[in-house]
């Protein structure tokens, strides 16, 4: 199974490819995808806030197939073969 992760802006430079192939034995969660993407790219784990294991709080806009995870199941959204997943930095300034 294969799942396509496409990375945006200061997230091409931390992960080093804009396009990164994961191959999944199954279906997965987002969340448990990001944590296999962090384990392959650990330069990437800052920008996924992980405040606890057990808890994940995104910091960026994540789109699966081109819609918004919220419009989806947030981070319970299910990967499935062929998917693409595009993350975005979100700016914030004051």
């Amino acid at each position: 199974m294969s799942v396509k992760a496409r990375f945006v802006g200061s997230l091409r430079s931390l992960s080093g490819e804009e396009i990164v192939t994961l191959e999944l034995q199954k279906r997965l969660s987002l969340k448990e995808v990001i944590k296999r993407i962090t384990e392959e790219k650990p330069n990437l784990n800052g920008a996924f806030v992980l405040s606890q294991p057990e808890k994940m709080r995104i910091a960026m806009l994540i789109l699966v197939n081109g819609k918004e995870i919220s419009v989806l199941k947030g981070l319970e959204t299910t990967i499935k073969n062929g998917d693409e997943l595009i993350f975005v930095p979100v700016l914030h300034g004051g």
